[in-house]
């Protein structure tokens, strides 16, 4: 059997692709996020207006350079054009019949280049005002909004009558779920394309067996398809060789709900792939994430660098030292078990974890295995890209005595996770694994576990790092003398990472200082101790907001005045907005939904990548943890999640509302006590908030309502994170 399943799989890398499809993939994603840095052409009337130059600009002027060519070269496209362009392609029927109908040939990508590619646009951008008079090349995003598209003569134009519209509606979505760094690297696009052909194969064994399935890809294949797809000759020309026609693509579903299209689909593609091939369809970084969060604005933010016109901060100076972290999505199912020794009873299922636990996994979970359950359950965990993972069997038997031990360990083993990120193991692995014995069991055969584990590329892990209130003038307290007037002896809040370790001092002083006409005057300071004793000031509060040192310029803390969503503006050599809740990339999409949203400010930083926001870190007030995942952003954000913190001491929640007024320099205290109340007074309290109950079952479990597949907005959807799980077919 497994012998017949690799030639099918040998047969499938046999398919003939004319594109190189790892460039295409790789342009593809550069193109989807420049349009995501426009996404006033995901609709309205700038959307209007890019379909209808593309439908009487683009088009006749492709048609017209491809039969003669006006220049030597390609066209370079406009990059609203090319939106509309690239979502037709991606309905490759109609697309083929649209051109024929219009200009009698399909109309290749051959002799054009995407507006991202760097390519000089002189020349096109000179015939393109020759022939179109009153159509800009580049067309003004800004002014397009206010514009009239009805204005626009529309009489006797050819135009197609497929609804770009929605084309575009449905496309729209797909940039968030390829978005993540993995999906653009070379190892990750080269087994995307193997299993792309391995998809095509299935539609041919299909075709040929006049099997009638709605076969759904996951999001690697689904990219790669995406990109055959955008060289129109090509993917006709490869399809019809390998099925006989033009393979459609189908992105009009969206239903992801239990028994429904995509859902049926995407299960009936898995048990053939896997019965086909002998090794799992579903794959670490490829499925799907669920749907995109919410914005936080609906127009782009424009930034101004002001950071120079603060006062000189510490540039270069590296108060805070941090290792850097690399973690990686894996992806665990146990398919089988054999040879188990005769006499045990129960029921069989594996416990897992990593032998030298990481911050990111610590925990013992616990997954049934596929072959005795009839059930899918598949594991998805982050962890380092470090060590190795110890899987043991373990028969359980119910009792209802309490004393009675209920679960037996037969045997383990483990496997490397270095090993998987060599080239040569592409990134998974599926094989029979044996078991050592545990004591006490015996066997006349050796017992093996089959199992399957992928994994995306590492990437650079946020730091996480916990304040932790120390009591004030005690031996053990981290509080130093410090110079300068000291109203009050107060607590220090201590900095420490994962690991326990310290990291900084803070603590909130207050002093007075001369003012330009040479009068003492009230001042705030923040103080930052490190381990050896000395003293930084990170942060003064002067006038009506706070200025914070970081080690790549300063920063000016000011609450928001006007309307907009966000509370205060951290203004510096970056831009950042802080808004109450968490956003973004920190949305809550399962657990953790019942806390309040109160209780966290997200930093959302804009910059010409990220015009509408990128969420930078993420501050729980409550308990005090912070999460960065910039560099430059550790230390004056430590310092702005004690200030924060330090707000919501003497405020309450009424600080981080819209109404909340200016920031004031406030030296009371309450009851005549400096309570740091929104951190934890013990490192134990927080240290290890990652741990999960020891020997408890897998927590991300994907369920098959919670998987689907489908492109775009819906046929290449592929499935969602956690752990899933359905019944076997």
């Amino acid at each position: 059997m497994e012998m017949e399943q690799e030639r099918e799989w040998a047969e499938a890398q046999k398919i003939v692709v004319s594109v190189d499809l790892v460039a295409a993939a790789k342009q593809q994603l550069q193109f989807l996020a420049a349009v995501d840095r426009n996404r006033c052409l995901y609709g309205g009337p700038v959307l209007q207006r890019a379909i209808y130059r593309y439908n009487a600009c683009w088009l006749p002027l492709l048609a017209k350079h491809s039969k003669n060519p006006i220049f030597e070269g390609p066209l370079v496209v406009p990059l609203d054009c090319e939106w509309i362009w690239h979502c037709h392609r991606l309905n490759p029927v109609q697309y083929k019949s649209d051109c024929e109908k219009l200009f009698g040939r399909v109309l290749d990508n051959c002799n054009a280049v995407s507006s991202v590619q760097g390519t000089s646009k002189k020349q096109t951008e000179e015939i393109w005002n020759t022939m179109y008079l009153e159509e800009p090349y580049d067309l003004d995003l800004t002014r397009a909004v206010l514009e009239d598209i009805s204005q626009k003569n529309f009489q006797g134009q050819n135009f197609t009558k497929y609804d770009l519209v929605s084309a575009v509606a449905r496309q729209s979505p797909f940039f968030y779920q390829v978005s993540r760094p993995h999906m653009g690297e070379e190892l990750f696009l080269q087994e995307a394309v193997a299993r792309y052909k391995g998809f095509l194969h299935l539609i041919k064994r299909n075709k040929e067996k006049s099997i009638a399935r709605f076969c759904v890809p996951t999001y690697d294949i689904d990219l790669i398809w995406h990109s055959h797809q955008l060289h129109p000759e090509s993917y006709c020309q490869d399809l019809t060789d390998l099925l006989g026609k033009v393979l459609e693509h189908d992105d009009m579903d969206s239903d992801r709900a239990k028994g429904k299209k995509l859902d049926l689909g995407f299960s009936g593609t898995t048990q053939q792939w896997e019965d086909i091939y002998g090794f799992r369809y579903w794959r670490a970084g490829a499925m799907y994430r669920g749907s995109s969060p919410a914005p936080v604005t609906e127009t782009p933010s424009p930034f101004t660098v002001v950071g120079k016109q603060l006062y000189q901060s510490h540039e270069g100076q590296k108060l805070v030292q941090l290792p850097k972290v690399k973690v990686m999505e894996a992806f665990l199912e146990v398919v089988a078990v054999k040879n188990v020794p005769e006499g045990h009873k129960g029921s069989l299922s594996v416990s897992f974890r990593k032998k030298q636990p990481d911050m990111f996994f610590n925990a013992t979970r616990r997954l049934s295995i596929l072959s005795v359950s009839g059930e899918k359950q598949v594991a998805c965990f982050h962890c380092e890209p470090t060590g190795e993972l110890l899987l043991e069997l373990i028969s359980h038997s119910p009792s209802n005595l309490a004393m009675t031990k209920r679960f037996k360990a037969i045997g383990s083993t483990s496997l490397s996770l270095q090993e998987l990120l060599d080239p040569v193991s592409k990134l998974s692995m599926e094989r029979w694994l044996e078991l050592v014995p545990s004591s006490g069991t015996t066997s006349s055969k050796p017992t093996f576990l089959r199992v399957a584990l992928s994994v995306t590329i590492p990437t650079e892990a946020p730091q996480v790092l916990h304040m932790v209130r120390s009591q004030p003038l005690c031996k053990s307290s981290c509080f130093f003398p410090l110079p300068g007037r000291i109203q009050h002896a107060k607590s220090c809040t201590r900095v420490i990472d994962e690991s326990g370790n310290d990291v900084i001092s803070l603590q909130m002083r207050d002093s007075r200082k001369q003012n330009t006409e040479g009068k003492l005057v009230s001042a705030k300071e923040v103080v930052g101790i490190t381990e050896s004793g000395e003293n930084h000031i990170l942060a003064e509060f002067v006038g009506n907001g706070w200025h914070i040192k970081g080690t790549c310029g300063a920063f000016l803390l000011q609450r928001r005045s006007g309307d907009d969503r966000h509370l205060f503006d951290f203004m510096g050599d970056k831009m950042l907005n802080l808004f109450t809740g968490r956003k973004l990339e920190y949305e809550t999409k399962h657990c953790g939904k019942g806390r309040n949203e109160q209780d966290f400010v997200t930093a959302v930083e804009f910059s010409a990548e990220n015009p509408y926001g990128r969420a930078a870190a993420l501050i729980d007030l409550r308990s005090g943890i912070f999460e960065v995942k910039d560099e430059w952003l550790v230390l004056p954000g430590i310092t702005l999640a004690f200030i924060l913190s330090d707000i919501l001491r003497k405020e309450g929640y009424n600080a981080f509302s819209l109404k909340g007024g200016n920031l004031k320099m406030d030296n009371s205290t309450k009851n005549g006590q400096d309570e740091a109340t929104t951190v934890p007074e013990s490192v134990e309290s927080e240290v290890g908030v990652n741990a999960e109950v020891a020997e408890g079952d897998a927590t991300n479990l994907m369920k098959s309502n919670s998987r689907s597949g489908g492109c775009g907005g819906g046929c290449g959807s592929g499935c969602g994170g956690g752990v899933w799980q359905c019944s076997k077919e």
